[in-house]
C-alpha cells in the first residue's frame, strides 16, 4: 500500500495511518522525495500519530526521508510522535535535532507556516 501525500498550497502533508513494513517505508521515501521535486514544495508535515512503535529500519528509513528531504529544500515538521517512537528514535541514535515537532497535525501546519513565513 501507498502512503497518501496531499498538496496543501505550498506544503505536503503526510499521515501515515498504518505500521510500516519495510517495503512500504521505502516506497514511502521514493514518493515524498518525488512529490517534492514535481510540486517544488517548500514543507512537509510528517503526522505520525498512529504509529506506536517502530522498528530500527523504520527508524533509519524515517531520518533518512527528513534528511533527504532537507537536501532538496523542504522543511520537515513531524507530528504525532508516540513515546515508543520517540524512545526507539533517540535509542538509535537517530539524528532529528534540528528537526521541528508539534503534538498534533494542526500544531504541526501552524508551526511549519511559521517557518515559511506565511
Amino acid at each position: 500500500m501507498r502512503i497518501p501525500i496531499l498538496k496543501l498550497h505550498d506544503c505536503l502533508l503526510v499521515s501515515i495511518q498504518w505500521e510500516l513494513d519495510d517495503q512500504t517505508a521505502l516506497q514511502f521515501q521514493e514518493d515524498l522525495l518525488h512529490k517534492i521535486h514535481e510540486t517544488s514544495a517548500n514543507g512537509v508535515v510528517i503526522d505520525l500519530t498512529s504509529i506506536d512503535f517502530i522498528d530500527s529500519f523504520i527508524a533509519k528509513v524515517l531520518g533518512d526521508v527528513i534528511n533527504m528531504s532537507k537536501l532538496m529544500g523542504a522543511k520537515v515538521v513531524i507530528t504525532g510522535i508516540q513515546p515508543a517512537v520517540a524512545i526507539t528514535l533517540i535509542e538509535l541514535g537517530i539524528g532529528l535535532d534540528d528537526v521541528l515537532t508539534a503534538l498534533d497535525l494542526e500544531k504541526g501546519l501552524e508551526k511549519l507556516q511559521q517557518e515559511l513565513g506565511d
